[in-house]
């Protein structure tokens, strides 16, 4: 049986969680004190997702930047792509929060989108 030792990132808590693992099969979860840590390991082993934070450029705006990110969690072996089609965007003011960015980054189906107003 194989186990794998993880810390829960989806709350402040940070418990940390045992996986236990019969082959691919998860069979026993431990460590979490509420029902996102319960998923968050299921997840975690089966497959790893994040949100992906940056910036791009931004010409005629107040500020030469704008944070962005993804608009929900994408597989965590596209991180590096994404973050690569990211590197020669630059947009024009005005941007507006949640205004689409780049849509399907890295063919995750996923947009990236403004979180600030530039």
């Amino acid at each position: 049986m194989e186990k794998r030792e993880l810390i829960c990132i989806s709350c402040p808590m940070g418990c940390p969680l045992t996986v236990e693992l019969e082959g691919q099969e998860i069979v026993n979860i431990t460590g979490y004190t509420c029902k996102r840590g319960e998923v968050y390991g299921r997840k975690e082993v089966t497959n790893p997702t994040r949100i992906v934070t940056s910036t791009v450029k931004v010409e005629g705006g107040k500020s030469d930047m704008v944070s962005v990110k993804t608009r929900e969690d994408i597989p965590k072996d596209k991180i590096s792509e994404c973050v690569k089609a990211l590197k020669g965007i630059t947009v024009k003011a005005p941007v507006r929060i949640g205004d689409v960015i780049l849509s399907n980054v890295a063919g995750t189906g996923v947009d990236i989108v403004a979180t600030k107003e530039v």
